[in-house]
């Protein structure tokens, strides 16, 4: 698994690649413009993303990471965020939100629980509700599992449809159908 810290207090920073570093490839950015960087340039897992930044915040950081596939997960950070801001980054696909000051070894436990498990899409769906007709649902959540599994399985289609726990053959319709 690669990991990318986006943390701009060093000591902190070096303290989670130092503990990291040893289980998972850690990289690690000061701000949002090196963390975009080095997402140009490395197929990243996981993302450890401190909620305020110099140059941004963890909103920006996601609205630029929105459009990735496969869409790293994300686990967020602060030592100040409010819970509207926790339930908001929730909203907006972060996986996990952690305090600070960080607990090493619950930031350790958290990442191998994230990476065993699918997230829950039960508060998804429910927001859902009154908003969109379920045969909408069905088509895009069939839609993002499909383009997500062809790009985890690096456009293999064989890999794509052993992800989806379908044939090959239904992938293909189901792709044919999409175009």
């Amino acid at each position: 698994m690669v990991l990318l810290v986006v943390e701009d207090h060093a000591a902190l920073r070096k303290a989670i690649v130092d503990a990291l570093g040893s289980e998972w490839r850690v990289l690690d950015a000061e701000d949002l413009m090196s963390a975009r960087s080095i997402l140009a340039e490395n197929a990243i897992d996981t993302i450890l993303l401190d909620v305020a930044l110099p140059d941004g915040s963890a909103f920006d950081f996601l609205d630029s990471i929105a459009a990735l596939a496969p869409r790293p997960v994300v686990v967020a950070m602060s030592g100040a965020a409010t819970p509207e801001e926790s339930f908001r980054l929730a909203q907006r696909g972060v996986r996990h939100f952690l305090p600070k000051p960080l607990d090493l070894d619950g930031l350790q436990t958290t990442l191998h629980r994230i990476s065993d498990e699918a997230p829950d899409l039960e508060p998804h769906l429910r927001n859902v509700v009154g908003h969109r007709g379920i045969h909408d649902v069905e088509r895009e959540v069939r839609s993002v599992m499909v383009e997500e599994a062809v790009a985890r399985a690096g456009g293999n289609r064989r890999g794509a449809a052993k992800l989806l726990s379908i044939s090959r053959q239904l992938l293909q319709h189901i792709l044919r159908r999409a175009e």
